[in-house]
């Protein structure tokens, strides 16, 4: 276990011993009014761009001006197949099996299209459960899938709350919820990683839960995938679903990738909204025959996929592979710790952190609150060269990515945030 320290050669001495430091240069960083890197912390809203991403788009550009509509079978990359290419290194990332996962849509998109088919709600069990603080897009699609089934969204959405002057939920009061109204609820749909708080919660222990109560489990891993170890697989979860362009570094609005348990691969009595990418493969382009579902995530798929959107997704999925979840996890713990460590050591009582200290309970993400302060802090901090992300009231959130962030890095917004808060307002 490293002994942290506060001066800067630590700082130093880790960034040179680091076997993932040399990632860090085949990323743009942006830059600074005085021509240096900002500080970039804001992976987990905006992944930064792989140098590595317009070779991998311009390829598809040159298929297509070369090839036309060959591109689809003659291509360097054939299109017809190309979402296979990203299958088996998203998996790996998510812990699936590769049967279990697909790249397509966007994810609010498909969060519908995971409940078209897993949120089947009855006159008596009709109830969605979802975290108190979830990702307003959550909230929002499911109250419109409450809606749409005829049920008020006041009296069908469960709030699985944190306490009174605690930011982080509690598994006790989840089961409180379940021995209350287990019968009535349908599904359970929670934020792996919380937007908000950085917590993230233990897939496996609600995934069990909820179906001893005969409930459906999904999670919306939009801040985990590429993060932490969800192991999608083992947790059991009947779906889940993420974005690839906060810690999977695809660009703004890329696509989702989807997961979608083993267990219900081959199940063809699931309802679906289908398309004819769901179609099997070896008659798809027959165009005549009746429906013929693919088994597996491929099964949920609706369109041909945006090719460009895909090549960006793979540069950065090459990329992960290459490093190593395992390596890249480990040293998320380290930075995170070390980044903690120094906020601590500033012994500012205005200073809280609400993301759980335990290691295991969080990835990359520290967010820190500030008592009193409000979006001038932030803006402090931008233009002293540090790119990170405030959550009102007074909440900055930071996010030391391990694929790019340095130890240097972290050393570097303390020392920043620490003069901001000295200096007069």
């Amino acid at each position: 276990m490293t002994t942290f320290r506060t001066d800067l050669d630590f700082a130093k001495e880790q960034d040179q011993n680091d076997p993932l430091a040399h990632f860090r240069e085949r990323f743009h960083i942006p830059k600074h009014t005085d021509g240096s890197d900002v500080v970039y912390l804001c992976g987990n809203s905006l992944g930064l761009q792989p140098k590595s991403t317009s070779a991998y788009i311009a390829q598809e550009l040159k298929d297509w001006a070369e090839l036309g509509v060959e591109g689809h079978v003659h291509g360097k990359n054939p299109w017809l197949s190309y979402h296979e290419l990203l299958t088996e290194n998203m998996a790996n990332i998510v812990g699936a099996k590769p049967i279990e996962v697909v790249v397509m849509n966007t994810l609010t998109t498909n969060l519908h299209l995971m409940m078209v088919s897993f949120y089947k709600p009855t006159s008596s069990r009709y109830k969605i459960v979802i975290e108190g603080d979830a990702f307003p897009s959550d909230k929002y699609a499911v109250e419109s899938q409450l809606r749409h089934h005829g049920y008020d969204e006041n009296e069908g959405l469960i709030l699985w709350n944190s306490r009174e002057e605690e930011e982080l939920a509690r598994y006790e009061d989840l089961e409180a919820i379940l021995k209350a109204h287990g019968d009535e609820i349908a599904l359970i749909m929670i934020g792996g990683v919380n937007y908000y708080t950085g917590q993230f919660f233990d897939l496996k222990r609600i995934t069990e839960l909820g179906h001893k109560h005969g409930c459906v489990v999904g999670f919306d891993c939009a801040h985990g995938a590429g993060n932490v170890n969800l192991d999608l697989h083992n947790s059991g979860a009947d779906f889940a679903l993420w974005c690839s362009y906060k810690y999977l570094n695809s660009g703004p609005g890329s696509l989702s990738g989807v997961f979608v348990h083993e267990r219900h691969a081959y199940n063809k009595e699931l309802n679906r909204f289908t398309g004819w990418w769901s179609h099997n493969k070896e008659t798809r382009f027959k165009m005549r025959d009746d429906f013929d579902m693919l088994p597996g995530a491929e099964g949920w798929q609706l369109s041909n996929p945006p090719i460009l959107s895909m090549a960006a997704i793979k540069a950065s999925l090459d990329m992960f592979a290459e490093a190593g979840m395992d390596t890249l996890i480990a040293k998320s713990k380290k930075l995170t710790g070390y980044f903690e460590f120094l906020i601590n050591e500033l012994n500012n009582d205005s200073i809280h952190i609400i993301t759980p200290t335990n290691p295991n309970e969080r990835g990359c993400q520290l967010s820190i609150q500030v008592k009193n302060a409000d979006r001038r802090l932030h803006e402090k901090l931008t233009e002293v060269g540090v790119i990170s992300d405030w959550r009102e009231p007074d909440v900055i959130r930071c996010a030391p990515v391990p694929l790019y962030n340095s130890f240097q890095d972290v050393y570097n917004i303390v020392e920043k945030l620490k003069a901001i808060l000295k200096s007069p307002s």
